[in-house]
């Protein structure tokens, strides 16, 4: 039965929607990291995001409270009627009297439609642009240029054993025990931001037999001490939505990353690791790795 609302109704996310959120992503792949249904899903209830068609294009909105609420960019033929559909979500918004905005559009999207527009204002959103690597770069570790990640690896290998276990079902507790204790060290009940990311992993493990992802995890004396969660964002990209490991063991985040991107993610020639959210520390971890290159996003709005 056909479940999709036509604007002006809008519905929230269900996981009945996955089947025709993928087919619409794989048809109008836009490669940001936002874009897949298992993202959308998990971090549905953070961002209350709601869904419509309308004249052809998926539109995604998110109105958290904590934030001006917004659209994610319209998904369809960008060859017509983008710029009107951009319009008509931002009027929306305006209607309901906020200050109305489209964010996270990708750079491409904005190269060629809105570079040289009198209509839109494009504003460069620096800290949600995706890092994305060469897959073989960082199985490989080619060279001097990740001399310290080779090292870091090595250090972890020589001090521990461990073994790799794709992810399943069964070891869905174990996981969550450990985000529960990653999240006890970094109090994420006093971060916002941490408190909502506990709150999507916990939805995209609770939900991991009806969503697309892939997962691996590093298990040592018995118990898992990291995992991460991604799965395919187009035909030759990879996407990492999750990545989680025992601070306590160095070296456990670059052993994990290396064996999940060989058991998992060898077939692609690109993997994107997302954005850095403009933490300092993250945004240094990202860049350690040399991204091939940067996905920048952008916020439209109307220009007063």
């Amino acid at each position: 039965m056909d479940t999709s609302p036509e604007y002006p109704v809008f519905k929230e996310i269900s996981l009945e929607d996955a089947s025709f959120f993928n087919d619409v992503f794989r048809e109008y792949p836009l490669g940001i990291s936002e874009l897949t249904f298992t993202n959308l899903f998990m971090w549905r209830n953070y961002y209350r995001f709601i869904w419509t068609l309308w004249d052809g294009f998926l539109c995604i909105m998110a109105h958290h409270p904590r934030y001006q609420p917004f659209f994610l960019p319209p998904v369809g033929d960008t060859t017509t009627q983008l710029k009107k559909q951009i319009r008509a979500c931002i009027m929306h918004l305006r209607g309901l009297g906020f200050n109305g905005a489209v964010q996270r559009v990708p750079e491409a999207l904005v190269a060629q439609h809105f570079c040289s527009d009198h209509e839109f204002e494009a504003v460069l959103d620096r800290d949600n642009a995706d890092y994305v690597y060469l897959c073989e770069d960082l199985i490989k570790l080619p060279g001097n240029r990740y001399h310290r990640k080779k090292n870091q690896i090595s250090h972890f290998k020589k001090s521990y054993t461990f073994q790799y276990h794709a992810l399943t079902p069964e070891l869905v507790p174990q996981c969550l025990a450990l985000q529960t204790h990653w999240c006890d060290l970094k109090h994420c009940d006093l971060v916002p931001s941490l408190s909502g990311e506990e709150k999507a992993i916990h939805e995209a493990l609770a939900n991991i037999g009806s969503l697309t992802f892939q997962g691996g995890t590093i298990v040592m004396d018995g118990t898992i001490e990291a995992f991460t969660l991604g799965e395919a964002l187009s035909q030759d990209t990879a996407v990492i939505h999750v990545e989680k490991a025992n601070p306590a063991f160095e070296g456990l985040y670059q052993v994990l990353n290396q064996m999940f991107m060989e058991h998992a993610c060898a077939s692609f020639t690109y993997v994107n690791r997302e954005q850095d959210l403009g933490e300092e520390g993250l945004r240094q971890a990202k860049q350690s790795y040399l991204p091939h290159h940067l996905i920048n996003k952008y916020t439209l709005r109307l220009k007063p």
